[in-house]
C-alpha cells in the first residue's frame, strides 16, 4: 500500500503488470445489515490487470459487494462483516489499516457522475491537493497526465478553467474516471458507470476501460450484458448475495456450468 501520496511521482505500473499476479483475494466473506445478511460466503481471486464484471439482478447483492473494497459501507450505521478481503495480501479490514489510505488506493466512480462545482482543473487537482501536494508544476502535470489516462484531455486543454458542469454527461463521467486516476490507485471500482449515458458515451467508456486494464485492476458492477460480455476478462454471477458463478466472460456466456447462470445471462429472467 502506498503510505503517502507523494509516492505517486516515482510509481511506475509497468513494471508491476502480470495478469497471473492475484491482485485481491475474498475469502469466506459475509456483509450483514443489521441482521440482514447481504453476502454469503464470498471467494475468489481478482487478478491483476483485469476487468471482471459483477452482474446479477437487482438486490442480488453487486453494489454492495463493489462497495467492500473501499470500504464505502463504513458509513452505514449496523452493519458488519466477517471473512476477509487481501489486497496485496493485506486484509483491508485490519484495524491498524487508515481508510484514507485505502481509499487512495482504491477508486471508485459511481453510477451517477458526480463533478464538483469547480473548474475541470480543480476536480481533477482536488485529491492532490487534500493530501497535502503543494508543487503546482506536479499538480499540472498530474491533472494533464490523468485526463490523458481518463481520453479525456484534447476535448478539455483548452477550458481548463471553466466548470465541470458545462462537460457533456459522458464527458464528466470521464472527468470523475480522471479525478480517481490523479491520486494512483491501484483499484477502480466502477459502479454502473454507463448507465446513464447515451450509445456514443457509452462506447467511448468501454473503450476506456481497454485501455485502463494495461495499468489498473478495475471491477465493474452492470446490468447490461452486452456491456459485461465485452468490456470483462472474468465475470461473477451473483444472485440473492450469493457468488453463483466467477469465471473467464467467454465461457460464462457462452458454456456456464450452473443453469441459473445460462436462465440469467439468456435474458430467462432478471
Amino acid at each position: 500500500m502506498v503510505d503517502s501520496i507523494v509516492d505517486i511521482k516515482t510509481t511506475t505500473k509497468a513494471d508491476k503488470v502480470s495478469t497471473n499476479q492475484i491482485k485481491i483475494q475474498v475469502k469466506h466473506f459475509n456483509f450483514y445489515y443489521d441482521t440482514v445478511q447481504a453476502l454469503k460466503n464470498i471467494q475468489m481471486d481478482i487478478r491483476m490487470n483485469t476487468v471482471v464484471g459483477i452482474i446479477g439482478p437487482s438486490g442480488c447483492g453487486k453494489s454492495t459487494f463493489l462497495r467492500c473494497f473501499n470500504r464505502m459501507n463504513d458509513t452505514i450505521n449496523g452493519i458488519r462483516y466477517e471473512g476477509v478481503i487481501e489486497i496485496d495480501g493485506r486484509n483491508i479490514f485490519d484495524k491498524t489499516l487508515d481508510v484514507v489510505d485505502l481509499r487512495r488506493e482504491v477508486g471508485m466512480v459511481f453510477q451517477k457522475s458526480n463533478p464538483f462545482p469547480k473548474s475541470i482543473f480543480e476536480n481533477v487537482a482536488y485529491g492532490l491537493k487534500i493530501n497535502g501536494i503543494k508543487d503546482q508544476n506536479f499538480i499540472a502535470e498530474r491533472v494533464e497526465y490523468s485526463l490523458r489516462g481518463a481520453a479525456l484531455w484534447d476535448e478539455v486543454k483548452d477550458r481548463l478553467n471553466k466548470s465541470a458542469f458545462a462537460l457533456s454527461g459522458g464527458q464528466q463521467q470521464r472527468l470523475c474516471i480522471a479525478r480517481a486516476l490523479a491520486v494512483e490507485p491501484e483499484v477502480l471500482l466502477l459502479d454502473e458507470p454507463a448507465s446513464a449515458l447515451d450509445p456514443i458515451a457509452t462506447a467511448k467508456v468501454e473503450e476506456l476501460i481497454h485501455e485502463l486494464k494495461k495499468k489498473y485492476t478495475i471491477l465493474i458492477v452492470t446490468h447490461n450484458m452486452q456491456q459485461a460480455a465485452r468490456v470483462s476478462d472474468y465475470t461473477a454471477f451473483f444472485m440473492m448475495g450469493e457468488l453463483k458463478e466467477y469465471d473467464v466472460t467467454n465461457k460464462i456466456f457462452t458454456n456456464p456450468k450452473e443453469k441459473i447462470t445460462e436462465d440469467y445471462v439468456t435474458g430467462r429472467f432478471g
